[in-house]
């Protein structure tokens, strides 16, 4: 099975690419994502305006992958590509597009985390963490599409590497226009099969002690993130015409101590609620 999977790149080495051929596949999923070969001759998924408020959504994929490099969390690799017109001939629900989609990469070997492959990842502390890590991650982005029935994951087998997938569904929302909201006990990917299957090979007070000690590496990987709005803002395509003061006020939401200390406090007790 092929699919996504690459080191993510810095916002600023984002680069510009073009679709040398037919679509080749569009999925049946929200987005109605397409595979599309580009210009350097490798396949994208890539992501589209569909309509004026996709564009948050397209922003939020950018974001999300800034903020997993920032993290040190894998995720796919991102391009910028123009999709050409005459390469949607072949697709049931073709669009017409004047502002570049975003593209990521896929390749040969990992495996989708769903309800029916979650144990094909290996039980160990070390994949758990993996798996706290990006948990984390998601609460201080308010991701709401990582769920028990989405796992927006990957796993390497051979690295024994869980990989992060898909950012469109943070910041609550996909049009900024609502202050972000902490997620609740089942919105989040402890909620899922996943988790339960990685947790019940240790003793919870081990699970506790692994969550307590990404204390440090949450304040370290937000710190990390301290320059994401003039990041994102250099590199976001001038045509998805999103407003940078809304960007900028969505995203110094993150930093609030509030909102830091309250995604911490609020990830340990869903933890818990998640473990009895």
């Amino acid at each position: 099975m092929r699919h996504l999977f690459a080191k993510v790149c810095r916002p600023m080495e984002i680069v510009r690419l073009y679709s040398i051929k037919n679509i080749e596949k569009q999925y049946g999923t929200g987005d109605l994502p397409v595979l599309v070969t580009c210009s350097d001759l490798k396949a994208y998924i890539c992501k589209y305006m569909r309509s004026s408020s996709a564009a948050y959504r397209l922003a939020s994929e950018l974001i999300g992958a800034y903020v997993a490099s920032k993290w040190d969390i894998p995720s796919p690799s991102i391009a910028f590509v123009s999709i050409q017109q005459v390469h949607w001939s072949n697709v049931f629900s073709p669009h017409s597009l004047t502002a570049p989609a975003i593209g990521y990469a896929w390749q040969d070997g990992v495996i989708d985390i769903t309800p029916t492959t979650y144990k094909a990842v290996k039980q160990s502390k070390e994949v758990l963490g993996q798996l706290l890590k990006i948990a984390l991650m998601d609460f201080w982005m308010a991701n709401e599409d990582r769920t028990f029935n989405n796992a927006n994951l990957l796993y390497n087998a051979q690295k024994e590497c869980l990989i992060s997938i898909d950012y469109g569904g943070i910041l609550n929302t996909s049009t900024f226009d609502y202050p972000i909201q902490q997620l609740t006990v089942s919105d989040s990917i402890l909620y899922a099969d996943l988790f339960r299957h990685l947790s019940s090979a240790l003793p919870v007070d081990d699970v506790f002690c692994a969550a307590e000690a990404l204390h440090d590496y949450y304040v370290k990987s937000i710190l990390a993130c301290d320059s994401i709005a003039d990041e994102v803002i250099e590199v976001i395509p001038k045509e998805w015409k999103v407003a940078e003061d809304i960007l900028r006020i969505k995203l110094s939401q993150l930093f609030e101590n509030d909102w830091q200390i309250g995604v911490w406090n609020n990830f340990m007790q869903c933890l818990k609620e998640n473990l009895e």
